[in-house]
């Protein structure tokens, strides 16, 4: 019997019989009680057993009164949060569905982990399909486009999209908070977005969500968190989840009991068996019932022996197998041992794999080899083996043909890997040959980050997790809490970054140790605990020899900087430009930017604006819209001290720049800057309300340096306003920031002086003032720099 006539047999037999009419009843109970919250109907039997089968029969079923969409696990690419929400945007969008606060969120997330990149048709997964981004793209008018919640929602307002859309999305607040989440929480809201879009559009038409292939998310609480996060908010339709065993999600909340309901199912009965092989043409009476009995009901059974035309001396599931194996060709069962190696194949993977094999791999061959009802499409043009067929046909090879046949689906996945999904294979198969090398893998690492950011580098990470619980080279632990640590890092989740880097002696000869000690730097870092964070980065430098070195030396250098050892900066700079590639603009960039900053600290002002043009140059070489940005902010604040209505038009433009980029924290120091130049051009209202947006920004953004800098302005205006009493308590309180913080020494020596001119000395601040001296190493002379800050403080004043 053909391929597809004798699935749909086999789906009406399960029909038929007691074990799968009951399935078909419950679903339809189940459908009847959709649409008032979460329903999940849990499909559970062994391998084989037929339940993804029962599930496109579900589809089928409903097809007409339902939107249905699909999510199989067994595929790499479905098992991450990001891609799974992609994979059914695009089944329900082709369905009617709009998901135009979804396409915005998922288009702030991608921005997030692309931050040098501006948006584009190439970049995103379904921006063709996208009503809304197209809208905004159009609306652009060629001019790079960053994704920010506020920059896109002001893009479309400019866009044809219809007032009513607009003031929709506009009317948003999750949408309008986006730009403040933090990474693990914007992809959060990322799913909240596409459940909300989605419940939109249920009124006139339900859902079914079909998920097979459970248990490859993985063993842990952790693996499926995302899905059941989603699952919750599926609230106007009906999930079903195919599984080897019961989904058991009670264990994490009792209430799951109340939406999940369970469908076992068993093997056809025997009659069921009998009528299919007879249906399949095994004529012999006696040969149907060996071959029935051996089977245990197990549809694939059933479809293996019909295909290898099994007699009756079978025994057993295994000889059904064996059977098979003996019926199909040499050179067939060749290719089929072979592809049972490859997660996922085509026709070009097939001709290169049989190639490297010296077998023919022609046209008839694969035709031959996809018509067998184990072999079933995934994406696109690929293909992928049953499961029971792959684990049955690996374990007859040997383990030398084994590990050449992943040899050469990495070298042919590496000739394609453009993607993530084409690096990840790579990695995969070169992890089970044996022949990815550290760094190799750690390059690969990186190429996904920056196709994929975390969407991509999870998927790595979860093959690589695997590859070890199997026991693979335990070597290979370094670089999996490497690449977790860093995909925390890309989120700016400095909870998860500590939790995965505790403090213990890093391994900082390895490439993977020392990224590893620079991730847990990081976490420190965003975490406010400035000392830890230097000592590991300069640990890094002091051992290291390979590429780790670069960003240690930056954030080290720039930790110096920010806690007053202008030298020490200066010095650590020079030897980062000596190791930096001549091609990497955006490090160049930041590393003169920095050397600007250190300058400007300390009151350096004309040599703070010839490094500052140098980076600049670099950001603009480099296209990096992100760079150009802080460089707007930098201009600001440095004409705020030498001209200062220049400043004014530069300060509005920080703002607006930095607002539409969602660089909050940008944003308060832009209005800093704005507030200090009316208040040195004596326009005190004008610089009272500028420090209030600074401060409320600085504060939503929980920016506790730039906050206190703005404290500290407040406190000249409050000297300008001949208001003593609340200049010494807005100048004390920018101090005990600045200490709690461990920066900005040199502003500690301002407010000291700022403290008696208005003749409020405070003794505190003074023992702060002569501590913060023993640690400035100014560039030129303790004398020179004093000189400085004082007649520029003075200026200030009036």
């Amino acid at each position: 019997m053909p391929l597809e006539p004798r699935f749909r047999r086999v789906a009406a037999l399960h029909r038929r019989f007691v074990n799968r009419e009951t399935a078909f009843e419950t679903f339809d109970e189940e459908l009847s009680r959709a649409g008032n919250g979460p329903r999940i109907l849990n499909v559970t039997g062994v391998g084989g057993i037929g339940k993804s089968r029962l599930l496109r029969e579900f589809g089928v079923r409903v097809r007409g009164t339902h939107r249905v969409v699909a999510l199989d696990l067994q595929v790499p690419a479905h098992r991450q949060q990001e891609d799974a929400l992609a994979v059914l945007r695009m089944q329900f969008g082709e369905q009617g569905v709009r998901f135009d606060r979804y396409d915005i969120a998922y288009a702030v997330l991608w921005q997030r982990l692309h931050p040098h990149f501006g948006l584009t048709r190439g970049e995103l997964p379904f921006v063709e399909h996208s009503e809304i981004l197209t809208d905004v793209l159009d609306g652009a008018a060629g001019v790079p486009v960053f994704g920010t919640a506020v920059g896109l929602l002001k893009l479309l307002d400019k866009s044809n999209a219809s007032r009513k859309r607009r003031r929709h999305l506009r009317e948003s607040e999750t949408l309008q908070q986006l730009d403040m989440l933090p990474g693990a929480e914007l992809v959060d809201a990322v799913t909240f977005m596409f459940a909300e879009d989605l419940r939109a559009c249920s009124t006139d038409k339900p859902y079914l969500v079909l998920i097979d292939a459970y248990e490859a998310l993985g063993r842990t609480a952790v693996d499926d968190v995302w899905l059941r996060d989603l699952i919750v908010q599926l609230d106007r339709g009906l999930t079903v989840v195919a599984s080897r065993e019961p989904l058991g999600w009670e264990v994490y909340d009792a209430d799951w009991r109340q939406v999940i309901r369970e469908v076992p199912v068993e093997g056809l009965p025997m009659e069921a068996r009998l009528e299919l092989l007879t249906d399949s043409g095994v004529t012999d009476p006696v040969q149907r019932q060996v071959i029935a009995q051996a089977s245990v009901g197990l549809p694939f059974y059933l479809h293996l022996a019909t295909d290898s035309q099994a007699d009756g001396h079978v025994v057993s599931q295994d000889e059904i197998a064996q059977r098979f194996l003996q019926h199909v060709s040499a050179e067939e069962r060749r290719y089929l041992q072979l592809l049972s190696v490859a997660r996922i194949f085509d026709y070009d993977l097939f001709q290169g794999l049989a190639a490297a094999f010296q077998l023919p791999g022609g046209r008839l061959a694969w035709e031959g080899l996809t018509a067998y009802s184990f072999v079933y499409p995934v994406r696109g043009d690929c293909f992928q083996l049953h499961q029971l067929m792959a684990d049955m046909l690996r374990v007859r090879l040997s383990p030398g043909t084994t590990q050449d046949a992943h040899q050469a689906l990495y070298l042919l996945w590496n000739q394609r890997a453009t993607d993530s999904v084409g690096i990840r294979e790579a990695v995969f198969h070169g992890l089970h040959a044996g022949t990815i090398t550290n760094g190799d893998l750690l390059a690969c690492a990186d190429r996904i980050t920056a196709c994929g950011g975390t969407q991509g580098i999870a998927g790595l990470i979860s093959d690589l997790r695997a590859h070890l619980d199997g026991g693979g080279d335990p070597a290979l632990e370094e670089i999996s809490a490497c690449l977790a640590a860093e995909a925390a890092v890309l989120l700016g989740d400095s909870d998860r970054i500590n939790e995965l880097t505790p403090d213990a002696q890093w391994r900082l000869g390895s490439g993977a140790g020392a990224r590893l000690a620079v991730a847990a730097a990081h976490g420190r870092r965003i975490a406010g605990q400035t000392t830890r964070a230097l000592r590991i980065y300069s640990d890094v430098l002091a051992v290291h020899s390979g590429a780790a070195r670069r960003p240690a030396g930056l954030w080290a250098a720039d930790l110096h900087m920010a806690q007053g050892r202008f030298r020490q900066a200066f010095d650590l700079v020079g030897r980062v430009i000596g190791e930096c590639p001549p091609d990497d603009g955006v490090l160049r960039g930041d590393l003169a930017r920095l050397l600007h900053l250190a300058l400007r600290f300390s009151y350096d002002f004309t040599a703070a604006d010839r490094h500052l043009q140098e980076a600049a140059l670099y950001y603009r070489q480099a296209e990096t819209i992100v760079g150009e940005a802080l460089i707007t902010t930098n201009r600001a604040e440095l004409l705020a001290w030498t001209d200062p209505f220049a400043a004014i038009t530069v300060a509005h433009e920080a703002a607006e720049v930095n607002t539409d980029l969602g660089a909050i924290h940008e944003v308060g120091k832009a209005y800093s800057a704005l507030g200090q130049a009316l208040l040195a051009l004596g326009r005190l209202t004008e610089a009272s309300s500028a420090l209030d947006s600074a401060c409320a920004a600085l504060e939503k953004a929980r920016y506790r340096s730039g906050r206190a800098r703005a404290e500290l302005l407040r406190a000249c205006l409050h000297a300008r306003c001949e208001k003593p009493d609340l200049a010494a308590a807005s100048a004390r309180w920018a101090v005990d920031e600045l200490l709690d913080a461990e920066v900005y020494p040199t502003l500690i020596v301002v407010a000291d002086h700022l403290l008696e001119i208005v003749d409020r000395p405070d003794a505190k601040v003074s023992m702060a003032a002569l501590r913060a001296w023993e640690a400035i190493e100014p560039i030129d002379s303790r004398g020179a720099l004093e000189n400085r800050m004082t007649h520029y403080l003075r200026g200030l004043l009036g």
